[in-house]
């Protein structure tokens, strides 16, 4: 089984990460996305982060009638903070007949030299990649399996529906409506 790893801190998860990985479904041949929520990214401040938990579960809400979507929780179980390599380690060594590849933006694949162990990723780990920005181009010089695709862009991130959040503004449409309950019923992102 061919199992593409969408890696983050999904703070929260909103309708253009559910694009990406539907869009690899459909252009790949990739069997599944695996949204892997990492409990701390060593590039990201910790203390802007909701619980891990409160995290997932936006995960599993947000894809519940998607049976080629799954919530990963691997990297909660693993040392702080989580870096790609260990987690795609510990992966294959717990579902060694799977193939795993990696799903990241073109912003992510510019700074990779800065990853843990990139090398190794590269050698070992096809990665899907989409564009974060019209300006990106392809000619970064790269050595290992980069599929690059043509996934719909929308200018919306986390941090812009956490602001929304806190400044009483509606996230509707940016946030599948199961999330956007779940983080309204529980006053979630608030300062």
């Amino acid at each position: 089984m061919k199992i593409a790893l969408f890696f983050g801190s999904f703070n929260p998860i909103h309708v253009g990460h559910l694009i990406i990985a539907n869009h690899i479904i459909n252009n790949t041949d990739v069997n599944a996305v695996w949204l892997v929520v990492s409990p701390h990214n060593p590039l990201k401040e910790k203390n802007s982060l909701l619980n891990e938990f409160d995290r997932l579960h936006l995960v599993e809400l947000a894809i519940q009638d998607n049976d080629k979507l799954k919530a990963c929780n691997e990297e909660f179980y693993l040392p702080r903070p989580s870096y790609t390599i260990d987690t795609l380690t510990y992966l294959h060594e717990k579902y060694p007949s799977y193939e795993f590849s990696l799903i990241m933006g073109s912003d992510n694949l510019l700074n990779l030299h800065k990853w843990k162990n990139y090398e190794l990723i590269l050698q070992r780990y096809p990665i899907y990649i989409y564009k974060r920005d019209v300006n990106d181009n392809k000619n970064i010089s790269i050595q290992g399996t980069i599929h690059y695709l043509d996934v719909p862009l929308l200018d919306i991130s986390s941090t812009y529906i956490r602001q929304c959040i806190q400044n009483n503004k509606s996230i509707k449409y940016l946030v599948t409506p199961a999330v956007e309950k779940y983080i309204l019923d529980y006053n979630l992102f608030k300062k």
